[in-house]
């Protein structure tokens, strides 16, 4: 099925009691043994599984075409139950331009007991030369957070493969629908469902899908029964409700991103634009080779330095000033700040999600704020 079939399907049934064409939410946390001791329904605990959550799982694994998916309580939930199934000891590649929550989940929580470097995975040689023989894991993220690089995941894998190394990729920004990882053959991927799946900024959510059911799956899978970082019910019910319009969605933020990239490229105030549909990108032949579209993110420069950055950003009256991503609002960022003292983030930059307004609209009050001095 198309991946607008599947989002519409594959996260619901028919009510068997009520023949409610909507699953209901089952907010139950425990339930009924048979005579037997066994469970019919196939559920125990609300922690362990859900109707609700095996639904979510279900239209999760089809869109990524997974065998399998495990949601969580966010995107670093879903990140950290990764770094969780690995053994201590264990040797993480991972980019160098990479979200910073996990980034800071590696450098804080797991210091001591893994061990990572950061690099750019486009850089074949300097890739092979930070491979151990503990390297177990290739963490890719593309488009990457917020520089919007885009990794040659076909060439990461080929390189891991050869070494019997995982590879997983953080797909947040491309969604199922602009890239899907696994058919260009990793190991996983990891979603902030929080973002595009959710789409209207009201919940919070992460998911890993599988392409196989492994014995490292098995450990996830673990991490997510005993850790319990798992999404409610009624979370479990939005999302899998906003996920039947994910398709249709990002067909708007992809079509009003490019549009909003092409005019911020030839306004005279701005440096420089990130983003990959555009031929200017340093990876853009790569893009067009492995994503279906370029996604709804995109950064920005300003020539005029931090304080025009924060200037351009506080004038807008469209795009609001907040952090995270996906939602039908546009968004803009001043990333640098959001990071922290240790960022790598060029102060100049703003990070913009390009909402679902009317491009008109947006590019009028961009041009606006870029103009008012």
């Amino acid at each position: 099925m198309k991946p607008e079939t599947i989002a519409i399907h594959a996260g619901n049934h028919v009510d068997d009691a009520s023949k409610a064409v909507i699953q209901p939410i089952v907010t139950s946390t425990t339930f009924e043994r048979g005579q037997d001791g066994e469970f019919p329904a196939g559920h125990i605990y609300s922690r362990s599984s859900n109707p609700n959550r095996l639904s979510l799982e279900n239209v999760l694994a089809k869109l990524e075409d997974g065998e399998d998916a495990a949601a969580f309580s966010s995107g670093n939930a879903a990140g950290m139950a990764v770094f969780q199934s690995l053994e201590p000891g264990t040797h993480i590649i991972a980019p160098d331009d990479m979200y910073h929550g996990l980034r800071n989940q590696l450098k804080m929580l797991f210091k001591g007991i893994l061990t990572f470097d950061f690099i750019d995975l486009n850089d074949i040689d300097l890739l092979q030369s930070h491979i151990r023989p503990e390297t177990r894991l290739i963490w890719i993220e593309t488009p990457s957070n917020p520089l919007l690089k885009v990794t040659d995941i076909r060439k990461v894998i080929a390189i891991a493969k050869a070494k019997n190394i995982k590879v997983a990729c953080d797909n947040t920004f491309a969604t199922p629908i602009c890239q899907r990882p696994l058919a260009l053959g990793a190991d996983l991927v990891m979603h902030s469902t929080t973002k595009y799946f959710g789409g209207h900024s009201d919940l919070m959510g992460g998911a890993l899908i599988t392409k196989e059911k492994s014995d490292w799956w098995q450990k996830i899978r673990d991490v997510q029964g005993y850790g319990g970082a798992i999404p409610s019910p009624t979370d479990c019910y939005f999302l899998t409700r906003s996920i039947k319009t994910l398709p249709y969605r990002m067909r708007g933020h992809v079509h009003n991103a490019q549009l909003l990239a092409e005019f911020l490229q030839a306004h005279p105030a701005v440096e420089e634009v990130m983003y990959p549909g555009l031929p200017s990108h340093p990876q853009h032949n790569i893009a067009k080779e492995q994503m279906t579209a370029f996604g709804g993110m995109l950064s920005l420069t300003l020539s005029g330095g931090d304080a025009e950055a924060r200037r351009v950003s506080n004038k807008l009256k469209l795009f609001i000033r907040a952090t995270s991503l996906g939602g039908v609002e546009s968004l803009i960022e001043h990333r640098a700040s959001m990071e922290g003292p240790d960022t790598k983030t060029p102060l100049n930059l703003l990070r913009v999600s390009v909402g679902l307004e009317h491009i008109d609209d947006l590019i009028a009050d961009m041009e606006q704020a870029l103009g008012d001095k």
